[in-house]
């Protein structure tokens, strides 16, 4: 059972695998192609032959050791096929052949598509990268994957590439590994050296010290309302603005004390996407954080691709949880 997962389960361990190969992966793109190659979506928004052979990899992985499990992610192939797109589709297909040798084009595109678009009572979650538009300007992304039982996240894995592994030598060695298992804890991986430390959130008792962390772009929350509410708060530290859940991994470090994601007023009816939240929210609430949407409800992960549920997210080291919650209130 999910339940007695440890960190030698296959679960643990295949799910590591898969997220080092990808970002891996992501690193090796990064260098080869500068800025990334991408091609817009019939949505408009990014897309990289990072984002592709990051999901073809993992489902490829997470499917052969589990055929049984559904894989819920962000991306499909539909796009890659089109023939206007063959130059996109060969790239994809050689960067995934350097870490699973002789792949096809077509075993490419058929890992993409094991995602489903429907959820069961046990399925991954998964957001091949995190952060597209960081990842364009070589700036914060991540590779997000999280195993999901009965609507509760048993197992979290993000892995940051560009984060650095010291909060206090920030240029520094870059790459990180955040781990979380349900009752058991998160740690820190080196993506290098694969050391791991066990993590924390920060102590901080009191709003003023707090530091805020949010997401870059201003159609992703209401960069506003975060202002007002610290200056309700009497927080006077300017915010860290960064791409991906990797705001999840330094808040669960300890490096910042809350998360803010209230929905932009252009958007006030944006419900947010499962694979966006359900890895970091069990690595912040195993190092001893609290996650919750702006009106103090749990996350939902039960409800489909979107947390029909919620509004918004909070996320704190849980001692001032209720204060900002509060201080929220309209």
């Amino acid at each position: 059972m999910v339940s007695t997962m440890d960190e030698n389960s296959p679960e643990v361990v295949t799910a590591i695998q898969a997220t080092i190969k990808a970002s891996t992966l992501c690193q090796k793109i990064r260098v080869d192609l500068v800025g990334g190659e991408s091609i817009l979506k019939s949505d408009k928004s990014p897309v990289t032959i990072a984002d592709y052979g990051s999901q073809a990899i993992i489902c490829k992985l997470i499917r052969e050791r589990f055929p049984n499990d559904t894989i819920v992610a962000e991306e499909d192939s539909k796009e890659l096929r089109r023939p206007d797109r063959s130059k996109i589709l060969e790239q994809v297909t050689n960067f995934v052949n350097v870490f699973v040798p002789a792949s096809s084009s077509e075993e490419v595109c058929s890992w993409i598509d094991f995602s489903s678009n429907s959820i069961n009572d046990r399925f991954w979650a998964l957001d091949p990268i995190d952060g597209t538009k960081g990842f364009l300007r070589g700036d914060q992304y991540a590779i997000a994957l999280a195993l999901i039982e009965n609507g509760v996240v048993k197992l979290g894995l993000l892995a940051c590439p560009n984060l650095y592994v010291d909060i206090h030598q920030p240029f520094e060695e870059k790459g990180c590994l955040f781990v979380a298992l349900k009752g058991k804890g998160s740690v820190q991986m080196d993506s290098n050296s694969m050391n791991q430390q066990a993590i924390s959130v920060s102590k901080v008792k009191s709003p003023p010290e707090a530091i805020i962390t949010e997401s870059v772009e201003p159609d992703h929350a209401d960069h506003l309302t975060h202002q007002r509410l610290a200056q309700k708060l009497n927080i006077s530290k300017p915010s860290l603005r960064m791409d991906s859940q990797a705001k999840y991994g330094i808040l669960a470090r300890g490096e910042v004390t809350l998360y803010l994601r209230v929905p932009s007023p252009s958007e006030p009816g944006y419900k947010e996407n499962i694979w966006d939240h359900a890895a970091g929210s069990i690595i912040a609430e195993e190092a001893g954080g609290k996650v919750t949407d702006v009106l103090g409800h749990p996350l939902d992960f039960s409800c489909g691709i979107k947390m029909k549920k919620n509004h918004g997210v909070v996320v704190t080291n849980g001692i001032l949880h209720d204060v900002v919650l509060k201080a929220l209130e309209i």
